[in-house]
């Protein structure tokens, strides 16, 4: 069993703020100076392209993106081209794996579940493509997940970055998808909650429902809320 998950919900905030706290909360864990830590968020409309670059599935020009008002990070995730944007809720798990037993496709694996056990609530049948990562309702993705394993510089192991990206609102399967092949995947489509609920949802409220499954899945003994936002995101150790 794992200590206590430190969490908190930090509303909708910037790509690049988001980016420039993990990066700070995870040298803090490498270094022992903090525990595992999950942040989840909303962003404004913001594209990520990880680390399997295809700027082919990128289907707006710069003009209109601009129009639309959505930002373009290239970043360190593993991963093709996906959406962020207001209605998805983002989580970012900060987690430190030990290097013993260490199983990365493991996590991938575990992440899916939490999701998955989430969906169960409401009844519905979240599933997995075994050619792909993330969460599927049949043959539409509802959760993407893209992740960095980051080596531990003062111990044996890995702390891991970015994370899961859950489509909640209606609004986010039409908003940003329709300009990108979400993570290459050209065959299938995408779907949110309130789609499959037939509900209006918050979406803080669904990361609330989603922390007890997070908890559960990883082992965690409890989630203690840390007030992480309350740090400037940009401070140096």
């Amino acid at each position: 069993m794992r200590g206590p998950l430190a969490t908190d919900y930090l509303s909708r905030i910037d790509y690049s703020e988001a980016w420039d706290l993990q990066k700070s909360i995870v040298k803090e864990i490498d270094q022992g100076h903090r525990g595992d830590t999950l942040i989840m968020l909303e962003h404004p409309p913001t594209y990520t392209i990880g680390t399997d670059k295809h700027p082919e599935h990128l289907l707006y020009g710069e003009d209109e993106l601009k129009r639309r008002g959505i930002q373009v990070f290239q970043i360190d995730r593993g991963g093709d081209i996906t959406y962020h944007g207001p209605g998805q809720l983002v989580g970012y798990p900060m987690i430190y794996l030990d290097a013993e037993g260490l199983d990365l496709h493991a996590y991938l694996r575990t992440l899916e579940e939490a999701i998955i056990g989430l969906l169960a609530e409401y009844g519905i049948e979240g599933g997995r493509k075994p050619e792909y990562t993330g969460v599927w309702v049949g043959d539409e993705k509802i959760a993407a997940i893209g992740v960095k394993f980051n080596r531990a510089r003062t111990r044996r192991g890995f702390v891991t970055s970015h994370g899961f990206a859950f489509n909640v609102k209606k609004e986010v399967e039409k908003e940003g998808f329709q300009g990108i092949i979400p993570c290459g995947i050209s065959e299938y489509g995408v779907t949110s909650l309130e789609s499959l609920t037939g509900q209006t949802l918050e979406v803080e409220r669904i990361g609330q429902r989603l922390l007890p499954h997070f908890v559960r899945v990883f082992g965690y003994d409890s989630a203690v809320t840390a007030e992480i936002r309350s740090r400037p995101a940009t401070q140096k150790q």
